[in-house]
């Protein structure tokens, strides 16, 4: 981008690219080109942008705090949790108390409590409600006048009178709805929904067999309390394989990856040395057929030829677990084969 050009000019050349693709950019360039791209970009933009990036953590560094707190104030309360958990406890406090908008951080509080393992912690509140003694005309103001805070339009969550959920409602229902029409009859009553406290491992799989844009959250009482989307469940997902293939590698946290020398081969060193007093034995034992050996050495042929086939079948038998538990079969499959 030319120098020449004003940050406005500037701006409407990157907003021809998706967040993503500047994210990438983002990532390689220097501290003195990025606070640039800082001044350039919006803040919502640039919300997304740090959404998007490998390196969050680098990122946010570089961000004045009050600059920061306006960023964070346009994320839903999910992503906004994503990016102040980068930060160390002291600076993300200190963000938070500059934000204005008081339901925003009820919301991060209220989030920021669930543990990661539940579905609560990956919920949004992105979303629009009614009523379910609303007109359609009076359904359609509601989703008119939410649109603009909330993307996720497609599917409206219905309360009831006591404001526990009661059902769903398709945008394209409600938009060929006449005036006149009974809203209770293109309310869908019988929509999946999940608790709070569900435990990802459990919910995931229910997802996958549904295959919605979206689920409504509940707690204990029926309170609607957030949704998970399409895309969060995606990410949660990908989550969780990830840790699943980490766990295999004798990885505890996906950080390890990165640490030094000293911390991974604190972490190996106790398998290593197994299979080094295993292979001992295994040499140990070889002695005691010396006379065997001697008389038909190409026995030895042999040997390596079958060792070699036995470490295939182990990296096949690998390969197979690995699939499994994305899928989240592994439990069945192991009490299938003991």
């Amino acid at each position: 981008i030319s120098k020449d050009k004003t940050n406005l000019e500037k701006h409407n050349l990157l907003s021809q690219y998706h967040e993503s693709d500047i994210a990438e950019v983002l990532d390689d360039l220097n501290d003195d080109d990025r606070k640039k791209l800082y001044e350039i970009l919006d803040t919502e933009t640039l919300g997304e942008v740090i959404l998007y990036s490998d390196d969050i953590e680098e990122i946010v560094s570089d961000i004045e705090p009050e600059v920061l707190a306006d960023i964070i104030e346009s994320m839903d309360a999910d992503d906004a949790i994503d990016v102040l958990e980068e930060l160390d406890e002291e600076s993300a406090k200190a963000v938070v108390d500059l934000i204005e908008d008081e339901e925003k951080v009820e919301d991060i509080i209220t989030l920021s409590k669930y543990d990661d393992n539940v579905i609560g912690s990956e919920m949004t509140n992105n979303f629009i409600v009614i009523n379910n003694k609303d007109t359609v005309k009076t359904a359609m103001k509601k989703v008119i006048g939410g649109a603009k805070d909330n993307d996720n339009v497609s599917t409206i969550f219905v309360l009831d009178e006591n404001e526990k959920f009661f059902g769903v409602l398709d945008l394209r229902d409600l938009i060929i709805a006449r005036d006149g029409d009974d809203l209770l009859k293109i309310i869908k009553t019988n929509y999946p929904f999940f608790l709070d406290h569900d435990l990802i491992d459990d919910v995931l799989p229910r997802i996958r067999e549904y295959g919605l844009d979206s689920y409504p959250v509940l707690n204990d009482e029926g309170i609607l309390l957030g949704i998970i989307t399409h895309d969060d469940a995606l990410d949660v997902t990908f989550e969780e394989f990830e840790e699943d293939y980490a766990k295999f590698a004798g990885i505890t946290e996906e950080e390890e990856i990165d640490k030094g020398i000293f911390s991974s081969v604190k972490k190996r060193i106790p398998w290593l040395l197994i299979l080094l007093v295993l292979g001992l034995v295994q040499s140990f034992l070889m002695t005691g057929f010396e006379a065997v050996v001697a008389g038909l050495p190409i026995i030895v042929f042999f040997q390596t030829l079958v060792l070699g086939m036995s470490g295939n079948t182990g990296t096949q038998s690998l390969a197979v677990t690995i699939r499994n538990l994305s899928l989240k079969e592994e439990k069945r499959q192991v009490l299938k084969t003991t």
